[in-house]
């Protein structure tokens, strides 16, 4: 169990990923922290980039501290939303804590090096209800803001988009899981509830939206044969063995020469790995919120994918790392209301280090999702 004897103290590093990155957790949430017991230290500059000032963070209670970046990060627990660069993982000390998106199951190199740092750990992204529910997601942003950098693109690609007297648009979404469930309404709504309206008033025909499992994206006949009839491809799978792409590289030249193909997924090509990850989709760039589209002609191509990896069939391509950074308050309001009631367990039982699994319900949630209690799947 955690120390006891004094608050546990709960850092707030800001992120400086890339420089559209804007987000940081909100004074809410810091509040609810400094309810609990805990004492808080967030960087100076905490939430400008959303218009917040540091004396919105100070006036939340009496317990909270404005800090450097390393001092935010020298705390009892660490919560920043995106994994830390390998150097500011050397700022934490071993035996304390970090909260972050960390995807254990396709990151192993991130969880050896933090087992051999010592961190306590928690993934963010695996913690789970008890029925294997994630707790803390925002995959209607992540559907929205995907599909409309996607529609925005195929307007560029497919300038009768807009005509009367075009076919329907066509979207194939791979995936029927919690993103790929909002992907369907937003499909059909041109991924703007705004365009959908204006696109209406103009008589301009809608969008044929398909969704496909696991039994048919792993059908080789059926998958290319769709291909050939979709506008907007859209990944939105957890594959079983991230080793091995749905859609081989040369299969993208399937897909009509307008067409765009949609990454809500964002896995990383990790060819050192043992076993190795790729992109469901081969040979595609990843994106991040500096920059998310990338035309089949982007030089940026052959400087974002391994050479080793098959990328001469090409089609426009939106990625982002963190698709709900691209409207960032309303992401870290819904990201704080869920972490909120996980962090007060966190809080009560002094640190990650006191978590069991048989706790109560957001406790055992968080002992699942830390990482001396995950076990690789594989």
């Amino acid at each position: 169990m955690g120390d006891h004897s004094r608050a546990l103290r709960v850092g707030f590093p800001r992120m400086h990923d890339e420089e559209a990155e804007r987000r940081d957790f909100l004074p809410p949430l810091v509040a609810r922290l400094i309810a609990s017991g805990a004492e808080v230290a967030v960087e100076k500059g905490i939430g400008s980039g959303m218009g917040y000032r540091d004396e919105d963070y100070l006036v939340v209670g009496p317990n909270v501290d404005l800090v450097t970046h390393e001092e935010a990060f020298a705390q009892d627990v660490v919560v920043v939303l995106r994994c830390p660069a390998e150097t500011e993982l050397e700022l934490i000390r071993p035996g304390s804590g970090l909260v972050s998106m960390l995807h254990f199951p396709t990151r192993p190199e991130r969880v050896a090096l933090l087992r051999s740092r010592g961190v306590e750990a928690i993934a963010i992204d695996c913690i789970e209800d008890d029925d294997g529910h994630r707790l803390v997601e925002e995959s209607h942003a992540v559907a929205w803001n995907a599909l409309e950098a996607a529609f925005d693109a195929l307007e560029v690609t497919y300038p009768a988009l807009n005509e009367r007297d075009r076919p329907p648009v066509r979207v194939t979404i791979m995936g029927a899981g919690s993103i790929g469930r909002h992907a369907v309404e937003a499909a059909t709504k041109f991924g703007s509830v705004r365009r959908a309206d204006e696109l209406l008033r103009a008589g301009v025909p809608g969008v044929e939206v398909v969704t496909i499992g696991r039994n048919l994206t792993g059908d080789a006949g059926y998958l290319q044969e769709r291909l050939r009839l979709t506008d907007i491809l859209v990944d939105t799978t957890q594959r079983s063995d991230p080793s091995r792409p749905l859609v081989p590289n040369a299969w993208i030249d399937l897909l009509p020469e307008h067409a765009v193909i949609c990454d809500c997924v964002v896995d990383p090509y990790q060819l050192d790995a043992d076993p190795p990850t790729v992109r469901g989709i081969e040979g595609i760039p990843q994106g991040n919120l500096d920059r998310y589209v990338f035309m089949a002609d982007d030089p940026a191509w052959e400087a974002s994918v391994p050479a080793a990896v098959p990328h001469a069939s090409r089609r426009a391509v939106v990625s982002c790392y963190s698709w709900p950074g691209v409207h960032p308050e309303p992401c870290m309001e819904i990201y704080g209301g869920q972490l909120a009631p996980l962090f007060e367990a966190l809080v009560e039982r002094g640190g990650v280090a006191g978590l069991r699994l048989d706790g109560r319900f957001h406790e055992r949630a968080l002992a699942r999702a830390s990482l001396r209690h995950w076990r690789d799947p594989a």
